[in-house]
């Protein structure tokens, strides 16, 4: 079985600073830092960190090498990672209050210039039962999925961020939704609901799916059509929220591969997304699979 990621791959400028700018406002950062980012690539630095073989698919500029690096670092395989001479890398502007919140406007770049072409080149080195990891910072992704639902792989669905693009995919083929209270209401087209009558919804409107729903403070649950399980969090000081999801999406579907329950699953995501949020960066917080299982690493965070 392999996973490939097909997925984002930025360059992160983080700005810190007391409060987030506000309409007509100009402020001063107390810090501006260079860092390794996207949805797709912090996804696949949590799933190699984790222990897990996984494939990253997308493109990148010529200025975008420090991320080929960092795949590397963790193990990740980029040989699928296009590098266009035209086009610059996606970046993202984040601005990280005192709070450890953050605020993120995105530039797509070479991560919307993926061809028809390049998908049907990658997903021909993979099969039947292979896992696939999506999110919303890509173009082509309604081709992908039916692409990859044709060769019968296993379709995994972060609708992050959650537009109309989200809307022109056959969501009937999805096998794993893994989203936040927000996109959950967007999908089913609720708010301000609880995280129960939301589980219901998506069960109800997506019911072939396997369905992780986070729930910030309140921790996160699993639902399929047989049962639902709640996962509660692991309170850390908070620093930089930032790649808190991502980290929590790929140990989460490590967990799964690599044949832990989903109540291991979702423990072990859990603490990985403590210890991300307690560090500056995006893939930079991602912690090994040995930091995670390391209780003593982890009473020292909290």
């Amino acid at each position: 079985m392999k996973i490939l990621n097909f997925g984002s791959l930025n360059i992160d400028h983080v700005y810190r600073v007391d409060h987030f700018v506000r309409k007509g406002e100009t402020i001063s950062s107390k810090s501006l830092t260079l860092f390794c980012g996207g949805k797709g690539l912090n996804q696949s630095v949590a799933l190699g960190r984790a222990g897990v073989e996984v494939w990253h698919a997308g493109s990148i500029g010529k200025d975008g090498k420090i991320l080929l690096d960092m795949l590397a670092s963790a193990n990740v395989d980029s040989s699928c990672v296009a590098v266009l001479e035209e086009v610059r890398t996606g970046n993202a502007i984040i601005q990280n209050d005192s709070e450890g919140d953050n605020c993120i406007i995105l530039y797509g770049g070479a991560n919307r210039q993926i061809t028809k072409r390049q998908v049907d080149e990658t997903l021909a080195g993979f099969s039947a039962g292979d896992f696939l990891v999506l999110q919303n910072e890509i173009n082509e992704l309604a081709y992908i999925v039916q692409r990859a639902y044709e060769k019968g792989m296993k379709i995994v669905l972060n609708p992050s961020p959650m537009d109309e693009k989200v809307l022109e995919v056959n969501l009937k083929l999805i096998d794993w939704f893994v989203l936040n209270e927000i996109e959950a209401g967007q999908l089913t087209g609720s708010t301000n609901l609880k995280s129960d009558k939301l589980i219901s919804l998506l069960r109800d409107k997506f019911p072939q799916a396997k369905i992780v729903l986070t729930l910030g403070t309140l921790g996160s649950c699993y639902a399929d059509a047989e049962r639902v399980v709640t996962q509660g969090i692991y309170p850390v000081k908070t620093v930089d929220t930032t790649a808190a999801g991502d980290t929590f999406t790929g140990y989460f579907l490590a967990g799964v591969v690599q044949g832990r329950s989903v109540e291991e699953s979702l423990d072990l995501a859990a603490r990985a997304s403590a210890i991300a949020v307690s560090r500056l960066g995006a893939a930079h917080s991602i912690p090994a699979m040995e930091e995670v299982l390391n209780d003593r690493a982890y009473d020292l965070l909290s």
